[in-house]
Protein backbone atom coordinates (compact mmCIF):
# COMPACT_ATOMS: atom_id res chain seq x y z
CA UNK A 1 0.00 0.00 0.00
CA UNK A 2 1.37 3.58 -0.99
CA UNK A 3 -0.19 6.68 1.17
CA UNK A 4 -0.04 9.82 0.18
CA UNK A 5 1.30 9.67 -3.36
CA UNK A 6 2.42 8.82 -5.88
CA UNK A 7 5.44 10.71 -5.69
CA UNK A 8 5.67 10.64 -9.58
CA UNK A 9 3.85 9.52 -12.10
CA UNK A 10 5.69 7.54 -14.59
CA UNK A 11 5.21 6.81 -18.02
CA UNK A 12 4.69 2.74 -17.75
CA UNK A 13 5.09 0.52 -14.99
CA UNK A 14 7.85 -0.70 -13.37
CA UNK A 15 9.86 -1.17 -10.49
CA UNK A 16 9.69 1.02 -7.63
CA UNK A 17 5.94 1.88 -6.90
CA UNK A 18 4.56 -0.61 -8.71
CA UNK A 19 4.71 -4.70 -9.06
CA UNK A 20 7.61 -5.12 -11.48
CA UNK A 21 9.01 -8.11 -12.12
CA UNK A 22 6.38 -9.97 -9.90
CA UNK A 23 3.39 -8.33 -12.20
CA UNK A 24 0.32 -6.27 -12.32
CA UNK A 25 -1.18 -8.12 -9.44
CA UNK A 26 0.82 -6.91 -6.57
CA UNK A 27 0.96 -3.48 -7.74
CA UNK A 28 0.24 -1.09 -4.49
CA UNK A 29 -3.23 0.02 -3.59
CA UNK A 30 -2.54 3.59 -3.64
CA UNK A 31 -3.94 6.17 -1.41
CA UNK A 32 -3.48 9.70 -2.21
CA UNK A 33 -4.44 12.33 -0.33
CA UNK A 34 -5.85 11.58 2.96
CA UNK A 35 -7.09 15.58 3.98
CA UNK A 36 -9.80 16.21 1.65
CA UNK A 37 -12.43 14.31 3.25
CA UNK A 38 -12.91 11.75 6.95
CA UNK A 39 -12.65 8.79 4.08
CA UNK A 40 -9.28 8.22 3.06
CA UNK A 41 -10.59 6.96 -0.86
CA UNK A 42 -12.71 9.44 -2.44
CA UNK A 43 -15.95 8.23 -3.45
CA UNK A 44 -15.73 5.62 -0.60
CA UNK A 45 -18.66 7.14 1.67
CA UNK A 46 -21.83 5.05 1.61
CA UNK A 47 -24.15 6.58 -1.26
CA UNK A 48 -28.41 6.41 -0.69
CA UNK A 49 -28.10 5.56 -4.51
CA UNK A 50 -25.96 2.77 -4.52
CA UNK A 51 -27.28 0.42 -2.15
CA UNK A 52 -25.64 -3.34 -1.55
CA UNK A 53 -28.32 -5.07 -3.31
CA UNK A 54 -28.17 -2.80 -6.16
CA UNK A 55 -24.29 -3.33 -6.04
CA UNK A 56 -24.92 -7.18 -6.34
CA UNK A 57 -27.20 -6.68 -9.13
CA UNK A 58 -24.50 -4.42 -11.28
CA UNK A 59 -21.88 -7.14 -10.20
CA UNK A 60 -24.03 -9.96 -11.72
CA UNK A 61 -24.62 -8.13 -14.66
CA UNK A 62 -21.41 -7.20 -15.54
CA UNK A 63 -20.55 -11.28 -15.10
CA UNK A 64 -22.74 -11.88 -17.56
CA UNK A 65 -21.22 -9.72 -20.33
CA UNK A 66 -17.89 -11.26 -19.37
CA UNK A 67 -19.02 -14.71 -20.26
CA UNK A 68 -20.65 -13.34 -23.60
CA UNK A 69 -17.62 -11.42 -24.27
CA UNK A 70 -14.95 -13.55 -22.72
CA UNK A 71 -13.72 -14.25 -26.70
CA UNK A 72 -12.55 -11.00 -26.97
CA UNK A 73 -9.70 -10.45 -24.62
CA UNK A 74 -7.00 -12.31 -23.90
CA UNK A 75 -6.69 -14.88 -20.81
CA UNK A 76 -3.89 -13.30 -18.82
CA UNK A 77 -5.91 -9.90 -19.36
CA UNK A 78 -9.36 -11.31 -18.43
CA UNK A 79 -7.61 -12.60 -15.29
CA UNK A 80 -6.32 -9.67 -14.77
CA UNK A 81 -9.49 -7.90 -14.83
CA UNK A 82 -11.28 -10.37 -12.69
CA UNK A 83 -8.86 -9.91 -9.80
CA UNK A 84 -9.45 -6.22 -10.03
CA UNK A 85 -13.35 -6.83 -10.14
CA UNK A 86 -12.78 -8.57 -7.42
CA UNK A 87 -10.76 -6.55 -4.88
CA UNK A 88 -12.64 -3.50 -5.67
CA UNK A 89 -15.95 -5.60 -4.41
CA UNK A 90 -14.29 -6.78 -1.11
CA UNK A 91 -13.63 -3.11 -0.50
CA UNK A 92 -17.04 -1.52 -1.02
CA UNK A 93 -18.72 -4.82 0.56
CA UNK A 94 -16.31 -4.98 3.54
CA UNK A 95 -17.75 -2.63 6.83
CA UNK A 96 -14.59 -3.21 8.50
CA UNK A 97 -12.62 -1.90 5.87
CA UNK A 98 -14.57 0.96 5.37
CA UNK A 99 -14.19 1.71 8.92
CA UNK A 100 -10.25 1.53 8.86
CA UNK A 101 -9.90 4.22 6.26
CA UNK A 102 -12.58 6.39 8.13
CA UNK A 103 -10.27 9.51 10.08
CA UNK A 104 -13.46 10.82 11.62
CA UNK A 105 -13.04 7.91 14.17
CA UNK A 106 -10.42 8.99 15.50
CA UNK A 107 -10.07 11.19 18.53
CA UNK A 108 -9.25 15.25 17.26
CA UNK A 109 -6.36 15.21 20.03
CA UNK A 110 -4.62 12.04 18.18
CA UNK A 111 -5.02 13.83 14.75
CA UNK A 112 -3.55 16.91 16.10
CA UNK A 113 -0.61 14.93 17.49
CA UNK A 114 -0.04 13.86 14.01
CA UNK A 115 -0.34 17.71 12.18
CA UNK A 116 -3.11 18.18 10.04
CA UNK A 117 -1.53 18.13 7.28
CA UNK A 118 -0.94 15.61 3.95
CA UNK A 119 2.02 13.76 5.58
CA UNK A 120 0.81 13.77 9.22
CA UNK A 121 -2.53 12.61 8.52
CA UNK A 122 -0.92 9.74 6.10
CA UNK A 123 1.24 8.88 8.96
CA UNK A 124 -2.04 8.31 10.99
CA UNK A 125 -3.51 6.16 8.31
CA UNK A 126 -0.66 3.91 8.32
CA UNK A 127 -0.85 3.30 12.25
CA UNK A 128 -4.88 2.67 11.22
CA UNK A 129 -3.79 0.10 8.63
CA UNK A 130 -1.28 -1.53 10.46
CA UNK A 131 -4.26 -2.51 13.12
CA UNK A 132 -6.45 -3.69 10.06
CA UNK A 133 -3.65 -5.83 9.44
CA UNK A 134 -1.94 -4.46 6.27
CA UNK A 135 1.48 -6.49 6.01
CA UNK A 136 3.78 -3.27 4.02
CA UNK A 137 3.06 0.03 3.84
CA UNK A 138 4.56 3.13 1.97
CA UNK A 139 3.92 6.29 3.57
CA UNK A 140 5.33 8.88 0.79
CA UNK A 141 5.39 11.44 3.26
CA UNK A 142 5.76 14.40 0.53
CA UNK A 143 4.36 13.63 -2.44
CA UNK A 144 5.57 16.52 -4.71
CA UNK A 145 9.51 16.40 -4.87
CA UNK A 146 10.32 20.73 -6.02
CA UNK A 147 6.46 21.99 -4.96
CA UNK A 148 7.79 24.67 -3.41
CA UNK A 149 9.07 25.87 -6.67
CA UNK A 150 5.31 25.39 -8.25
CA UNK A 151 3.09 26.07 -5.43
CA UNK A 152 5.29 28.22 -3.03
CA UNK A 153 2.16 29.48 -1.09
CA UNK A 154 0.87 25.59 -0.36
CA UNK A 155 3.55 23.97 2.27
CA UNK A 156 1.84 20.89 1.73
CA UNK A 157 3.32 20.78 -1.48
CA UNK A 158 6.73 21.61 -0.74
CA UNK A 159 9.52 18.28 -0.75
CA UNK A 160 12.92 17.56 0.17
CA UNK A 161 14.74 18.35 -3.08
CA UNK A 162 15.86 21.36 -1.53
CA UNK A 163 18.41 22.45 -4.63
CA UNK A 164 17.54 25.56 -3.33
CA UNK A 165 16.01 27.85 -0.77
CA UNK A 166 17.47 24.94 2.04
CA UNK A 167 16.79 26.83 4.83
CA UNK A 168 13.90 27.91 4.95
CA UNK A 169 12.11 24.67 3.37
CA UNK A 170 13.84 22.76 6.17
CA UNK A 171 13.30 24.68 9.21
CA UNK A 172 10.30 26.12 8.46
CA UNK A 173 8.10 23.31 6.77
CA UNK A 174 9.47 20.26 6.34
CA UNK A 175 11.72 19.32 9.14
CA UNK A 176 8.88 20.48 11.85
CA UNK A 177 6.21 18.25 10.08
CA UNK A 178 8.83 15.10 10.19
CA UNK A 179 9.79 16.02 13.85
CA UNK A 180 5.64 16.01 14.82
CA UNK A 181 4.32 13.12 12.41
CA UNK A 182 6.99 10.88 12.95
CA UNK A 183 7.21 10.61 17.26
CA UNK A 184 3.49 10.75 16.73
CA UNK A 185 3.35 7.53 14.83
CA UNK A 186 6.18 5.74 16.83
CA UNK A 187 4.33 6.72 20.48
CA UNK A 188 0.82 5.77 19.16
CA UNK A 189 2.11 2.16 17.70
CA UNK A 190 3.74 1.46 20.94
CA UNK A 191 0.89 3.00 23.24
CA UNK A 192 -0.97 0.08 20.90
CA UNK A 193 1.07 -2.91 21.43
CA UNK A 194 2.19 -2.98 17.63
CA UNK A 195 5.51 -1.22 17.66
CA UNK A 196 7.56 -4.59 18.84
CA UNK A 197 6.19 -6.03 15.87
CA UNK A 198 6.55 -3.06 12.96
CA UNK A 199 9.27 -2.30 11.68
CA UNK A 200 9.40 1.50 10.53
CA UNK A 201 11.84 2.78 8.19
CA UNK A 202 12.33 6.53 7.12
CA UNK A 203 14.14 6.86 3.81
CA UNK A 204 15.09 8.68 0.64
CA UNK A 205 16.96 7.25 -2.43
CA UNK A 206 19.58 9.13 -1.82
CA UNK A 207 21.43 11.58 0.41
CA UNK A 208 22.29 15.46 -0.04
CA UNK A 209 25.56 17.15 -1.15
CA UNK A 210 27.53 18.04 2.34
CA UNK A 211 28.59 21.55 1.04
CA UNK A 212 25.49 24.63 0.41
CA UNK A 213 26.63 26.16 -2.45
CA UNK A 214 23.99 27.99 -4.87
CA UNK A 215 22.69 25.72 -8.15
CA UNK A 216 22.49 27.73 -11.49
CA UNK A 217 20.11 25.11 -12.91
CA UNK A 218 17.02 25.99 -10.13
CA UNK A 219 15.40 29.27 -9.64
CA UNK A 220 16.10 31.79 -6.78
CA UNK A 221 19.40 32.72 -5.36
CA UNK A 222 19.26 31.13 -2.09
CA UNK A 223 21.69 28.07 -1.51
CA UNK A 224 20.84 24.67 -1.60
CA UNK A 225 22.31 20.84 -1.86
CA UNK A 226 22.50 18.84 -4.89
CA UNK A 227 22.05 14.99 -5.19
CA UNK A 228 24.66 12.72 -2.94
CA UNK A 229 25.14 9.21 -3.35
CA UNK A 230 28.01 8.41 -1.45
CA UNK A 231 26.68 8.48 2.45
CA UNK A 232 23.13 9.43 3.57
CA UNK A 233 21.98 7.81 6.89
CA UNK A 234 18.24 5.85 7.33
CA UNK A 235 16.26 5.41 10.60
CA UNK A 236 15.19 2.47 11.75
CA UNK A 237 12.71 1.55 15.06
CA UNK A 238 10.40 -0.68 16.23
CA UNK A 239 10.45 -4.99 15.55
CA UNK A 240 13.69 -5.16 18.08
CA UNK A 241 15.73 -2.75 16.76
CA UNK A 242 17.87 -0.79 19.92
CA UNK A 243 16.87 2.44 20.51
CA UNK A 244 19.66 5.07 20.33
CA UNK A 245 21.97 3.34 18.65
CA UNK A 246 24.07 4.61 15.43
CA UNK A 247 25.80 2.02 12.89
CA UNK A 248 28.27 3.39 11.22
CA UNK A 249 30.46 6.41 10.50
CA UNK A 250 30.95 8.93 8.20
CA UNK A 251 34.00 11.67 7.97
CA UNK A 252 33.50 14.89 9.57
CA UNK A 253 31.99 16.41 6.32
CA UNK A 254 28.99 13.77 5.79
CA UNK A 255 30.66 13.39 2.78
CA UNK A 256 32.07 9.59 2.55
CA UNK A 257 31.60 6.56 4.67
CA UNK A 258 34.75 5.69 7.27
CA UNK A 259 32.91 2.50 8.97
CA UNK A 260 30.48 -0.22 8.38
CA UNK A 261 29.54 0.74 4.65
CA UNK A 262 25.88 -0.77 3.92
CA UNK A 263 23.42 -0.15 0.77
CA UNK A 264 20.45 -0.38 -0.38
CA UNK A 265 20.31 -3.58 -1.12
CA UNK A 266 21.18 -4.40 2.98
CA UNK A 267 18.17 -2.34 3.99
CA UNK A 268 15.88 -4.58 1.74
CA UNK A 269 17.14 -7.47 3.01
CA UNK A 270 16.92 -5.75 7.21
CA UNK A 271 13.07 -5.20 5.74
CA UNK A 272 12.73 -8.69 4.03
CA UNK A 273 13.93 -10.15 7.27
CA UNK A 274 12.16 -8.66 9.36
CA UNK A 275 9.18 -9.71 7.41
CA UNK A 276 9.93 -13.31 7.87
CA UNK A 277 11.38 -14.03 4.35
CA UNK A 278 14.31 -15.00 3.57
CA UNK A 279 16.25 -12.63 1.80
CA UNK A 280 18.46 -15.40 0.12
CA UNK A 281 15.90 -16.43 -1.18
CA UNK A 282 14.29 -16.74 -4.99
CA UNK A 283 10.86 -15.97 -6.19
CA UNK A 284 9.15 -16.68 -9.49
CA UNK A 285 8.00 -14.06 -11.79
CA UNK A 286 4.93 -14.15 -13.78
CA UNK A 287 7.34 -16.51 -16.58
CA UNK A 288 8.22 -18.22 -13.78
CA UNK A 289 11.42 -16.96 -13.95
CA UNK A 290 13.57 -17.39 -10.78
CA UNK A 291 15.28 -14.12 -9.55
CA UNK A 292 17.05 -13.20 -6.12
CA UNK A 293 15.26 -11.40 -3.42
CA UNK A 294 17.85 -9.11 -2.36
CA UNK A 295 21.74 -9.52 -3.21
CA UNK A 296 22.40 -7.82 0.63
CA UNK A 297 22.69 -9.40 4.16
CA UNK A 298 20.09 -8.00 7.15
CA UNK A 299 22.13 -5.17 9.39
CA UNK A 300 22.40 -6.80 12.41
CA UNK A 301 24.01 -4.25 14.52
CA UNK A 302 20.34 -2.74 14.61
CA UNK A 303 19.10 -5.16 17.37
CA UNK A 304 22.58 -5.51 19.48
Amino acid sequence: MHINGPALVPFYAGPGQFGGLLGGAHDPFLIGDVTEGDTAIPGYDDSVELVPMRLQERLALKDTLDRENSGLFSNAKSKRNARNYAKAMELLASKNVREAFDLSTEKESTRLSYGMNRSGQACLLARRMVEAGVPYINVIFNHSNRGQDREPQDTDWYGWDTHNDIFYALKEQLVPRFDKAVPALLLDLEQRGLLDQTLVVCMGEFGRAPLIAIEENFEGTNPGRKHWARAYSVFFAGAGVKGGGVVGSTDRTGGDVVSQRYGPWDIAATVFNALGIDPHGHYLDPLDRPFEISVGNPIRDLYS
